[in-house]
């Protein structure tokens, strides 16, 4: 296959020896807009934050059989991110507090976009900004580039000063920052969404009031941890973002009360080890999902939830690994 042309298109491959034809596990996220399809191999992605975007892991990581890098926030100047030290490991999870530090969307697509191009996998850029018009001024810069092939809005991140969850806490600030960008980009517009609010499916209503084509959820949970020995906090901004499988059960929660609310894809992360994981976020509502925090300790993460979700369908009979999107059974049910 030639680099970037069929990119998430292909048909199901064939059962071997004549056996039961493959799992379809292709996702597609449909533009509201009338642009472009997000079309991805299969549901499995790469979570804003944890992959940067996606060179230093290539030597480990096929990433052609990813459903979409996500690359690590781009905002329109270069950030320099928090002080150090910004990550501290706790019982169950990781506490960050990187603060978006990237070199700024103009270097970004001279230097990561051309070589994201040539990977044969679907690119999803994540916009990050103080304010509105900064993040519509980095939607629009790539606009221009055939290389995006969706765009992630960070309203959520919890390590900066403005911007970021600031947007994600208040239905009306996350309304007006998804339709500043809404209105500079055609391509797919996802929105990524807090965990630190009271309902989080009023604010996935607010952003797809205001054009988001999906929602994707949950960031990290605000929380702190402190060294006892030297009675100091362990990050230097003492708060920042709880990830890995401590955040699992609210992120799933979460999950199935955006899924319920509206009417536009979901995308779940949140603590995802293994395939098993994902199957939950699936049957909870969501339509792809994406690895964060696993792929620090573990780099083929992502391939091995790719993999595993496949067995579990061919195990199970499911035809089509979309099928199980919001299949959850209750005693309602």
């Amino acid at each position: 296959m030639s680099p970037r042309s069929p990119r998430g298109t292909e048909k199901p491959r064939a059962g071997a020896g004549g056996g039961p034809p493959a799992v379809d596990m292709r996702v597609t996220i449909p533009s509201r807009s009338g642009g472009a399809a997000l079309t991805m191999r299969n549901p499995v992605m790469t979570a804003s934050g944890t992959f940067g975007s996606g060179r230093e892991y290539a030597d480990f990581v096929d990433l052609s059989r990813l459903g979409a890098i996500v690359t690590k926030g781009v905002s329109a100047e270069p950030w320099l991110g928090g002080p150090s030290p910004r990550i501290a490991e706790t019982p169950s999870g990781m506490l960050n507090a990187i603060g978006l530090q990237n070199p700024g969307v103009e270097r970004f697509c001279e230097s990561d976009l051309p070589w994201l191009a040539g990977q044969d996998v679907p690119v999803v850029v994540n916009v990050a900004g103080h304010t509105a018009e900064e993040c519509a001024s980095v939607a629009r810069r790539l606009e221009r580039e055939d290389a995006v092939d969706a765009v992630e809005l960070n309203i959520s991140c919890p390590n900066v000063d403005a911007g970021g969850m600031a947007f994600g806490t208040s239905c009306d600030a996350a309304s007006e920052v998804t339709a500043a960008v809404r209105g500079a980009t055609g391509k797919v517009l996802i929105v990524k969404l807090s965990p630190n609010v009271t309902d989080i499916a009023e604010v996935a209503r607010a952003v797809v009031d205001a054009g988001a084509d999906a929602v994707s959820l949950v960031n990290t949970l605000l929380g702190m941890a402190i060294d006892v020995d030297t009675m100091r906090p362990k990050l230097a901004r003492v708060v920042g973002g709880l990830s890995g499988p401590a955040v699992k059960p609210v992120a799933v929660r979460m999950v199935w009360q955006v899924a319920e609310a509206v009417d536009v894809p979901v995308i779940g992360m949140g603590g995802i080890r293994d395939a098993r994981d994902a199957v939950e976020f699936m049957l909870a509502g969501a339509s792809a999902v994406a690895v964060g925090t696993a792929s620090f300790t573990d780099p083929s993460t992502a391939e091995r939830v790719v993999d595993g979700l496949e067995d579990f369908c061919h195990s199970r009979g499911v035809a089509r690994v979309a099928e199980l999107t919001g299949s959850m059974r209750t005693d309602a049910s």
